[in-house]
């Protein structure tokens, strides 16, 4: 080989050709010899160059020097001068013509058989339908062609042939898409029109004893056709005037089987595509033709759920346009009530389930439609979404899958992101399939696996670097968007809550939510309207989604105790968060958030108080595990981390009282939803409880020594007695709690006792201010000699500790605190143990009660405040049902030791014996003889005992 031949070998491997040596060859092949100015070099707008541009520079190659030999033999000299001249100089009919040959064998093949068709290529433009049906219409009357039926496919072809060089020349693939299938669409259109006529010119005179109208279903009905896709149709036919519909059924099926023999038949010419009629009323078991009554009829009590789905496309495409329109405003009406059917909504879905199913299993992984993440899950999508809420609005009422997309985007009823992601996969997608089925024109939806068919396909679609590569991972990468966006749209748990709604409910009309409110139980119907109106009114996107979501949410509101305080408090959480980019997407996107978002506030005024104030805690409606509560490890580790981000030991605890506050509202969720028995829930508290303890002690410490010198001279413990230690805390509990300190080797004990006593008078202070949770109230009255007024609030508040404690009696273990105070956990953190059993034998099960049902929760205290009447609502502990009498029951009574008494034991006569039970009590502190750890009211104090009964101990102490 020569040292010229060698550089434009490789010159032209440079230029993409997969084989240098052929193409070397070929573009010395004298046919293509007035397309090359100098053979010496590579032209920067020569034959090579612009052959570079195209999707398979090799097969285009070959296709020119093929393409130049049947001109050369079929044309006139002045038409193959134009060929030459078009080849030769750049623009757009060159660009067209050889975009072609790199894209597609079988229109090369159709070019080469009909030279004549290049202009159709070079000057192709956008046509109507009538256009086009006009012109197949022509050339199947043409005297001069064959046949009708070869004139027909010959004519088809050459405006297929103008309709790919637009597509394979269009700047961006995707972006042609729509107009692409637009025209193919039109195109099936115009030779089902040109078929109907060669079947009538077959049937002579009899043709006119009836009326036949085609409709197209699917993609032909949809104008989203393919390149080669069966043609999805219905007859309908209705006797000519004066005709017995028995004589004019015969015809019209013998029209139907003309029409579809025709564009279905192999000849020399070629074939169009295959006509399928198996979405009519009973399939292939029924008849070809019916008549309009006879469809109408079939719907109304026959049809499933599928076949209603697919009549969202039909549309009249051929024959009499009359009977057409009938038949649509016939059976119209009857898809967009289809939601209204039972289990409509699991029938769609089930059928998608199915055609999953029965996708081979080798072709699953490379399906481009039917195949997970494939283009039925993005028509699935659409068309369910379409057919529930487009009974409501009929801007939703679209054929066209993008059409439809957008009409749901600008309605709320798919997020804006979600639409776009779906649009451009949808996009991609369809664009593989047809450059797929464009090579060949072969009926396919499989991802090709040859290296040389990915990289026709990537460079066809504008990959150039590593084209084979690079159109594989986009694959994958857009199959992956589409099937998470197909599972979360498609399996949305609001969809079949729409769907079981009445029209009346579902437009959420004025006059129909005043009677569905009152319907429903609530007990102001006129305000509940005006939240409704508030919240639905305008043209917002924000009021467009909570049109969807109102109507099915009335009802959850309507299951639970105070449907109008729900209804209240949604309206408070949504103006507060309606604005933002995740809320509304919240409530409609994900899961169950919705409902439970409707029976949280429609049940516990507790846990709507709790949202209101902290809106952004409905996020966690929506998590996988949102509900389900946090360590006590974890708590203290956010809290710290949101603690140490604040300049002031204030700010620090009020940013972990705002992650309480988050962490009460999970839990009053997850207790309202039946996911947190009791013993779950008291242990959940008292973790909460616990962790705020412990990292305000750690915060207020922190700050006390900073002021006070800088040096720390105690370590601090608290230790949690009550409910607390016991790990039973609930909404509504104080926290029982003993301050313990431990002074520093070398301190001097009376600051050591100085200094942490000004830390529990901080810890005290910030814990009791006005925050953003509830209140926690930390009561140190258990604490020995308990309040000692006399004293001052303050005194004896917080102990030396005294190693070991008092063994044997139940009483409080030491817990977490500073390092040494209580063993081997070190560090503030804040105990809460479980009381020791030390008589296992003396225990007994607490009667049951109202606050020990299966149910209990923030909704239980509206229960037993029902239950007891109006002196004292919300008091829960102080009754002989609630929880104090219970817990008492439930633990070993110490034995009761009396102070010394000058006059001994007096008799309930003596005049002594006042004076007595006051010194008792002042030498316990307050509390009740009988030692428990809970503190009760003088009312009940002075509320003689209950006898002995089921549940309580009978060995009291005298």
């Amino acid at each position: 080989m020569t040292s010229r031949a060698s550089s434009l070998h490789v010159q032209i491997a440079r230029l993409g050709f997969a084989d240098p040596t052929r193409a070397f060859a070929l573009l010395n092949d004298p046919v293509v010899a007035p397309l090359v100015a100098s053979f010496e070099e590579i032209e920067h707008d020569g034959l090579s160059a612009a052959l570079a541009e195209v999707a398979d520079p090799d097969l285009a190659l070959l296709g020119v020097v093929r393409f130049m030999e049947a001109a050369g033999k079929a044309l006139s000299a002045a038409d193959l001068r134009s060929v030459t001249e078009s080849l030769r100089s750049p623009g757009a009919a060159r660009a067209r013509l050889y975009g072609v040959f790199g894209a597609s064998q079988a229109l090369t093949d159709h070019l080469v058989a009909h030279p004549e068709h290049w202009r159709l290529a070079a000057s192709a433009g956008p046509m109507t339908v009538e256009e086009r049906t006009a012109t197949l219409r022509a050339d199947v009357r043409d005297p001069a062609a064959a046949t009708p039926e070869d004139a027909l496919r010959t004519a088809y072809r050459g405006q297929l042939l103008g309709i790919a060089a637009r597509d394979v020349t269009a700047p961006v693939a995707t972006d042609a898409l729509e107009e692409i299938a637009a025209d193919l669409a039109d195109l099936a259109e115009a030779a089902l029109e040109a078929a109907l006529d060669i079947a009538r010119g077959q049937l002579g005179e009899s043709a006119g004893l009836t009326r036949l109208a085609v409709i197209a279903m699917g993609k032909t009905g949809g104008r989203e056709l393919n390149y080669i896709s069966d043609v999805d149709v219905i007859f309908v036919a209705e006797p000519a005037e004066g005709v017995p519909e028995a004589e004019s059924t015969p015809v019209a099926t013998d029209l139907a089987t003309r029409l579809m023999r025709i564009c279905s038949a192999h000849t020399s010419a070629g074939t169009l595509w295959e006509v399928d009629p198996a979405l009519r009323p009973e399939g292939k078991a029924g008849p070809l033709v019916r008549t309009v009554a006879s469809h109408r009829a079939y719907y109304d009590r026959w049809a499933k759920t599928w076949e209603f789905q697919a009549l969202l496309k039909a549309r009249v495409v051929a024959g009499d346009r009359e009977v057409g329109q009938g038949y649509l405003d016939a059976v119209q009406p009857l898809v967009w009530h289809a939601a209204s059917r039972d289990n409509f909504v699991d029938d769609v879905q089930a059928m998608r389930r199915r055609v999953e199913e029965h996708v081979p299993a080798g072709e699953s992984d490379r399906q481009l439609k039917l195949g997970p993440g494939g283009l039925r899950d993005v028509e699935f999508s659409v068309q369910l979404l379409q057919l529930v809420h487009g009974r409501s609005d009929e801007t939703l009422r679209s054929r066209t899958t993008l059409d439809a997309l957008a009409a749901l985007s600008r309605g709320g009823y798919v997020g804006r992101e979600e639409s776009a992601s779906l649009e451009a996969a949808y996009r991609f997608l369809r664009s593989l399939e047809h450059r797929i089925q464009l090579h060949r024109l072969r009926r396919t939806h499989l991802m090709p696996t040859g290296s040389a068919d990915l990289r026709r396909l990537g460079r066809g679609l504008g990959f150039t670097a590593q084209s084979e590569h690079e159109v594989v991972a986009e694959w994958r990468t857009q199959q992956r968007e589409v099937r998470r966006l197909h599972e979360r749209i498609f399996y949305r748990p609001l969809l079949s809550a729409v769907a079981r709604l009445s029209e009346d409910e579902v437009r959420l009309t004025p006059t129909a939510a005043r009677e569905r409110l009152s319907a429903l139980g609530f007990r102001d119907p006129v305000g509940a309207l005006r939240h409704l109106e508030a919240l639905t009114s305008g043209v917002s996107r924000r009021a467009a989604i909570q049109r969807q979501l109102l109507p099915v949410m009335l009802g959850w509101f309507a299951d639970e105790a105070d449907p109008d305080a729900g209804l209240l408090a949604f309206r408070r959480v949504s103006d507060e968060l309606g604005t933002t980019h995740w809320y509304l997407r919240l409530l409609r996107d994900e899961g169950f958030a919705a409902e439970r978002l409707a029976h949280t506030l429609a049940r516990s005024r507790y846990a709507a108080n709790l949202l209101e104030q902290a809106p952004e805690c409905v996020q966690f409606l929506g998590e996988t595990h949102g509900l389900r509560p946090r360590s006590r490890e974890e708590l203290v580790r956010r809290m710290t981390v949101a603690a140490r981000r604040r300049d002031t030991v204030a700010d620090a605890v009020t940013a972990a009282r705002t992650i309480r506050r988050a962490e009460l509202f999970r839990l009053a969720v997850a207790d309202l939803s039946g996911e947190l028995d009791l013993r779950t829930l008291g242990a959940a508290m008292t973790d909460l409880t616990s962790a705020l303890m412990e990292v305000s002690l750690a915060m207020v410490t922190e700050d006390v020594v900073k002021r006070t010198g800088g040096e720390p001279l105690t370590r601090m413990l608290i230790v949690g007695m009550g409910r607390l230690g016991g790990g039973e805390q609930g909404y509504g509990s104080d926290a029982d709690v003993l301050f313990v300190h431990d002074p520093l080797e070398g301190a001097d004990e009376r600051a050591a006792q100085a200094q942490a006593l000004d830390i529990v008078k901080e810890l005290l202070r910030l814990l009791s201010l006005r925050g953003p949770d509830p209140g926690l109230d930390l009561d140190a009255d258990l604490r020995p000699g308990g309040q000692e007024r006399r004293a001052g609030p303050f005194a004896g508040l917080v102990r030396r500790v005294l190693l070991p404690l008092v063994p044997g009696l139940g009483g409080p273990r030491p817990g977490a605190g500073s390092p040494g105070c209580r063993g081997p956990r070190p560090g503030g953190a804040l105990p809460c143990p479980h009381r020791p059993d030390p008589l296992p034998g003396r225990r007994s099960e607490p009667r049951p009660g109202p606050r020990h049902s299966p149910t209990e929760g923030p909704d239980g205290v509206r229960t037993v405040a029902a239950r007891r009447g109006p002196q004292d609502p919300l008091q829960t502990r102080p009754w002989r049902a609630g929880r104090c009498r219970m817990g008492r029951s439930a633990l070993p009574a110490p034995a009761r030791s009396r102070p010394p008494h000058p006059e001994g034991d007096l008799h309930p006569g003596h005049p002594g014996r006042g004076r007595r039970r006051r010194t008792h009590r002042r030498w316990t502190g307050g509390r009740t003889p009988r030692g428990l750890g809970t503190r009760l009211p003088d009312a009940q104090r002075r509320r003689p005992l209950p006898r002995p009964g089921p549940g309580r101990h009978t060995d009291r102490p005298p």
